[in-house]
């Protein structure tokens, strides 16, 4: 099981979102899908990658 490149964080460990509905300002939180390490190792992800088209890109290169 190689590691993934998170799909909600693009590997980043973060991401913005908005503060609320009336205040539409960027909140900078922590990744709860990969714990903020940007990468995810799980036996559903290995599936959902090589089988994702829009994904296939995030997928580590062998040899690199």
């Amino acid at each position: 099981m190689e590691p993934k490149i998170c799909p909600r964080c693009k590997g980043n460990g973060f991401f913005k979102v908005k503060e609320s509905v009336e205040r539409q300002v960027d909140k900078v939180v922590q990744c709860p899908l990969c714990n903020s390490e940007g990468e995810v190792r799980d036996k559903e992800f290995d599936e959902y990658f090589n089988t994702h088209p829009l994904l296939k890109s995030l997928h580590p290169q062998n040899g690199s």
